[in-house]
């Protein structure tokens, strides 16, 4: 079974792209058969961080049947053990998937054949988006240390608890627990994961015991992106600590990544940053969150 990393960050701007990319050039040094999807089914630009400036097939050929296989959409990169299923000429309307097209291509995405599997998902807390994160327990959150991210990234996790809450009831199990829930008090909405589970302990302790060790199976992370000099380091740790607080879910926090000017550089010239910097402090960072997430890290650089 490959590792699957769904990676998202709850506002555009955050550089989960960035990040996919450059952990997913890390992996595939490493000797890892490591494939990158653009998940970001409404503005896909995972391509362009790899140095891809045209790809010749995308994801929307496997959604439109053009292809049977979701296999026959990946592209082999010029980095060895690196793969690529590109987002970039997926049609403007991909973005709204149909939910038989949307499990199709979960389903298919399970049964792909690489020791890692990287999403990069698309932005906010739409349901497309919600469901590609529980395709697997292990998601990555990026955040920057501004208010705005902060408040996204809580929504975003909050959204992702409700919605495996939803899929795992069923509709019509789960209106009935919202329905109690607001009945209850008024000023609660099924947004809040912690109180429907206190319900559903209540009204089915089996049930709701249940849920809990679902919820507790996930082990979100999280990563803190373009830390400047001026930014409190220890703010992440502080979003985890407030996400256990109020929702009582556990992430990890992976550690910061420094901003670099040249992040910029090496995208407009379609490079990859952690190979043209290799030596630079967010390279270095990175390396450090790869080392956190999976207990490896490059003794020379990645030999880059």
């Amino acid at each position: 079974m490959p590792h699957i990393w769904p990676i998202g960050g709850g506002k555009g701007g955050t550089g989960k792209s960035f990040f996919t990319g450059n952990i997913g050039i890390l992996l595939a040094k490493q000797g890892f058969k490591t494939l990158l999807i653009d998940a970001d089914l409404g503005g896909p630009n995972l391509h362009t961080i790899v140095g891809l400036s045209n790809p010749a097939i995308s994801l929307s050929d496997f959604l439109n049947k053009k292809v049977p296989t979701l296999q026959e959409t990946v592209l082999q990169m010029p980095i060895h053990n690196l793969f690529l299923i590109s987002g970039a000429k997926n049609k403007l309307d991909v973005a709204n998937l149909a939910h038989e097209q949307k499990m199709k291509t979960l389903r298919a995405i399970s049964r792909l054949a690489y020791d890692y599997i990287l999403l990069d998902l698309g932005t906010g807390t739409s349901f497309n988006t919600i469901d590609f994160f529980t395709l697997s327990d292990s998601g990555i959150f990026v955040c920057i240390p501004e208010p705005t991210s902060i408040e996204n990234i809580y929504r975003l996790v909050r959204s992702v608890y409700v919605r495996k809450i939803r899929q795992v009831l069923k509709s019509e199990r789960f209106r009935s627990l919202a329905e109690k829930a607001e009945a209850q008090d008024e000023d609660v909405t099924v947004h809040h994961p912690e109180y429907l589970l206190d319900i559903l302990k209540e009204m089915d302790p089996e049930e709701g015991g249940h849920i809990e060790r679902i919820l507790k199976a996930f082990q979100f992370k999280l990563v803190l992106n373009q830390v400047r000099r001026q930014d409190n380091p220890k703010i992440g740790a502080l979003i985890c600590k407030i996400v256990e607080k109020h929702l009582g879910m556990k992430i990890q926090f992976l550690g910061n990544v420094s901003f670099d000017d040249r992040v910029h550089e090496a995208v407009c010239r379609r490079e990859s940053f952690v190979e043209k910097y290799s030596y630079s402090q967010a390279a270095l960072d990175l390396r450090l969150v790869l080392k956190s997430v999976t207990g490896m890290i490059d003794e020379q650089a990645v030999a880059l």
